[in-house]
């Protein structure tokens, strides 16, 4: 129980979530995740799955994006602290 708090309590959880879950999201869609328009749906179902798959296909990008940016920012400023630390301490 304690590791899964300390992996829910660091600071890179929240943006390696959102990356993994677009990334998944892509993967589910690259095999096959448009099943859906194979079968006979009322044309309401698939209007509302379509409209759900195009906000996923367009907002999933986006915060895969700004994900990896937070990453990134958050290991390089991470890595400067210490590299403060390390050189003061010396």
């Amino acid at each position: 129980m304690n590791t899964l708090m300390t992996v829910v309590t660091n600071e890179y959880f929240p943006a390696a979530a959102v990356l993994l879950a677009v990334v998944l999201f892509w993967t589910v869609g690259l095999f096959g995740g448009l099943s859906l328009l194979s079968t006979s749906q009322p044309p309401i179902a698939t209007l509302t799955w379509l409209l759900f798959v195009y906000t996923a296909a367009v907002l999933s990008p986006l915060a895969g994006l700004l994900a990896v940016v937070d990453l990134l920012r958050r290991w390089v400023r991470n890595r400067r602290s210490a590299r403060t630390a390390e050189t003061t301490s010396a």
